[in-house]
């Protein structure tokens, strides 16, 4: 036999007791010092409720209090490991303050990143942390306009006021790529991801200045690809070993990215890092234990998470805007296996 949901209410309570109402909830809601009710009330108020297996309505309280101590967090792309290790940290972090985070697959589109937030809205949330699709801006905007707390995580919109925390993508990229041309490439085609975002921006900016820094001519044929993903890289990395004279070197752009171009890699009978070296941006645990242990640029996930949140929890209790319009982290090249020298 199942279980009978428990009934008892604040009403219940007050009934049972002979108290009111008020007097009840603010027992229960830690206020009895504040109304000055008396110890002797408390202890019989608080046993009653023990004894009756009393659970306040959190939605309601929710609607009281205009408050629901919960957040919404909407992903681009959850298999992706670095969304979710940033997912991670975001849950632990706000459950030690005490809210629940809501998590939502945007699945790379704006129409669905743009849905849940009404659906978050809808269900009272007290605020967002959003990883946004692209550069439509609209929708976000509103939120600000509805004076309903956001933070960006990884995207942001450059000529807006909402706070970001992200990576300093740009000189990841700049160091990864000159690691590639200290060790004496000069033909490094980059497999880029999702084109409107910013930190695909910068991660090519990066890319485009090493190579401009030390000499060698950009050659926008090389310069491929659209989304983070893995099948991004592993069509990309096909074609260009279709080309006449192929790249001694990658520079994936996501971790998903080379994971894709080392599949492509094999399946051509090509050897890592003795036919193509490689160096992808976003280090993962996983990276060091490949046939051929990955150099990547490490980002800082965990702190990414949790700065965000800390940030969008401190505008949530004092109801005081962010005065710093953007956090970088800086990032760390980890040099494994993955780049041969080929200085002649």
């Amino acid at each position: 036999m199942k279980n009978k949901p428990n009934t008892t209410t604040l009403q219940t309570l007050s009934l049972k007791l002979g108290i009111s109402v008020s007097t009840v909830s603010r027992v229960l809601n830690g206020k009895s010092e504040k109304y000055r009710i008396s110890k002797k009330t408390q202890e019989i108020i608080l046993n009653a409720a023990k004894e009756l297996g009393y659970t306040p309505n959190q939605v309601a309280r929710g609607l009281r209090l205009n408050k629901t101590n919960t957040i919404g967090y909407i992903i681009p792309d959850i298999s992706n490991p670095f969304f979710s290790s940033i997912a991670q940290s975001i849950e632990k972090f706000a459950r030690k303050l005490g809210y629940l985070v809501l998590i939502s697959d945007s699945e790379e589109s704006t129409d669905i990143e743009s849905q849940t937030i009404k659906i978050f809205q809808e269900r009272k949330v007290d605020g967002l942390i959003i990883s946004p699709v692209g550069q439509e801006i609209d929708h976000i905007n509103q939120l600000k306009a509805n004076n309903t707390p956001v933070v960006l995580i990884d995207r942001f919109f450059p000529d807006s006021n909402i706070p970001f925390v992200t990576s300093d993508n740009y000189n990841g990229a700049f160091s990864a790529v000159s690691h590639l041309i200290d060790n004496g490439h000069k033909n490094i085609a980059c497999i880029q991801g999702l084109h409107d975002t910013m930190p695909n921006i910068e991660r090519v900016r990066g890319y485009r200045e090493a190579l401009k820094a030390n000499g060698i001519e950009v050659d926008e044929n090389i310069i491929v690809g659209n989304s983070f993903g893995e099948a991004n890289g592993y069509i990309e990395t096909k074609i260009l070993l279709k080309r006449k004279e192929i790249p001694t070197a990658l520079f994936a752009a996501s971790n998903l990215i080379s994971l894709g171009a080392l599949r492509a890699l094999k399946e051509e009978g090509l050897n890592v890092p003795d036919d193509v070296s490689i160096v992808s941006f976003d280090d993962q645990p996983y990276s060091n234990f490949l046939a051929t242990p990955m150099t990547s640029v490490a980002q800082q996930s965990s702190e990414i998470g949790s700065i965000a949140t800390k940030i969008l929890i401190d505008r949530i209790e004092s109801k005081r805007e962010f005065e710093s319009h953007g956090i970088f982290l800086p990032t760390k090249l980890i040099i494994r296996k993955s780049v041969k020298n080929i200085k002649s």
